[in-house]
């Protein structure tokens, strides 16, 4: 099944709006399991309490991504931010989206935001 350009984009700003804008109190907190966040397909941001967006990916386990250490959390370290002051937005996508969407949903997003934690964001294709 072919997703049209405006379809993608449309899915793209909603889960930018999401990830951007929900209260900063209902993302989840950094913890040793991350029981809380599904092991779900998804997008993620590491956001800081007042500088907003930090960093943004994709993964097939939102979970998974974590449970293993996460090197903006280094990168958070390094520039002094206080724990409680980053917090993780997720956003689960179904699991019938491809790889490809996700990386294509990913680089718009991306492309939007330049976040300064990522260090490589995609040309437009």
């Amino acid at each position: 099944m072919a997703i049209d350009d405006s379809t993608i984009r449309a899915q793209a700003q909603r889960l930018l709006d999401e990830i951007s804008f929900s209260p900063f109190e209902q993302c989840q907190p950094l913890s040793r399991e991350f029981a809380t966040i599904p092991a779900r397909p998804g997008i993620y941001a590491i956001r800081h309490r007042t500088h907003g967006l930090l960093y943004i990916g994709k993964t097939k386990s939102l979970r998974g991504r974590f449970s293993g250490g996460h090197k903006a959390f280094l990168w958070a370290w390094l520039d002094q931010y206080p724990t409680e002051d980053i917090r993780i937005a997720i956003q689960t996508v179904p699991p019938w989206q491809t790889p490809a969407l996700l990386l294509e949903l990913e680089g718009m997003i991306l492309r939007a935001t330049e976040p300064p934690y990522n260090v490589q964001i995609p040309a437009e294709r």
